[in-house]
């Protein structure tokens, strides 16, 4: 059931704050979570109690991307299946980005791949000292499609380019730099720094709030039905490639895949 893949909990004052509760396999993105994250994300948004979210993960780690299984899953399906699987992740992602109410990322630990589309669809996401960070789609042989445009509006097109290819790890404090999270503090301070996020908006109008987001995503071009369609057609014909399979296999095979260079 969706449920053994999130909670929500909802304080008095309408503060509620959904986890990932995939710990053991690190928040990792299956279409099992997929679907509780979307379906969660509509009701929050129409439940007129709630004023803000806080996304967080159960765990070591706030997201480790996809999950692995279910990526190797795609490698045998067809490519509306794999089409289907894409969009069902890229409409999550919109669901949570047009969320109308303020949506705090509470990023406690590592955030990889779609872990670090989480943090950028967050209107502003706090992180801990000493986590990492990486885009490692292109080890695999795949490219970050689906949360492309989630990272680069959040990023920016010259800070996307320092990590968006290289697969390369990076540490909170270079994540700050980047944008994709607001600030870094040590583990202990997370909670009080998402709580002096959260608690300004406690004081402004709901309504206000929506309408001013929906302002800033139109100003900002948003992430229309067209950009979602190619990032998907993007990422079925890298699924078909070659690389992709390699890239795969490698990994479950724990052995460097074929194009990886030994650094001297």
């Amino acid at each position: 059931m969706p449920g053994d893949v999130i909670r929500v909990e909802t304080d008095a004052r309408g503060v509620a704050t959904l986890w990932m509760t995939r710990a053991e396999k690190h928040n990792a993105l299956n279409a099992e979570l997929i679907a509780a994250l979307h379906g969660a994300a509509d009701r929050l948004g129409s439940d007129p109690d709630v004023r803000v979210v806080v996304l967080a993960g159960e765990g070591k780690s706030f997201c480790a991307g996809g999950d692995l299984r279910w990526m190797q899953a795609q490698m045998d399906a067809s490519a509306a299946d794999r089409g289907r699987e894409a969009r069902k992740l890229a409409e999550m992602l919109e669901a949570l980005n047009s969320l109308p109410k303020p949506v705090i990322g509470r990023v406690h630990g590592n955030a990889f791949g779609g872990g670090v589309g989480l943090a950028c669809i967050c209107d502003v996401s706090i992180g801990v000292a000493g986590a990492r960070f990486g885009l490692t789609e292109t080890k695999l042989g795949l490219i970050p499609a689906t949360i492309g445009p989630h990272v680069i509006a959040r990023l920016g097109e010259a800070m996307a380019r320092r990590v968006f290819m290289s697969s390369r790890l990076f540490d909170a404090e270079e994540a700050v730099t980047l944008g994709v999270i607001a600030k870094a503090v040590a583990g202990g301070d997370l909670d009080a720094a998402v709580e002096a996020e959260v608690a300004p908006y406690l004081a402004c109008a709901p309504g206000a709030i929506a309408a001013a987001k929906a302002l800033a995503r139109a100003c900002g071009g948003g992430v229309s039905p067209e950009i979602i369609d190619d990032t998907i057609r993007r990422l079925v014909a890298r699924w078909e490639t070659e690389e992709a399979r390699e890239g795969v296999a490698a990994f479950f095979e724990k052995r460097p895949a074929a194009w990886v260079t030994p650094v001297k």
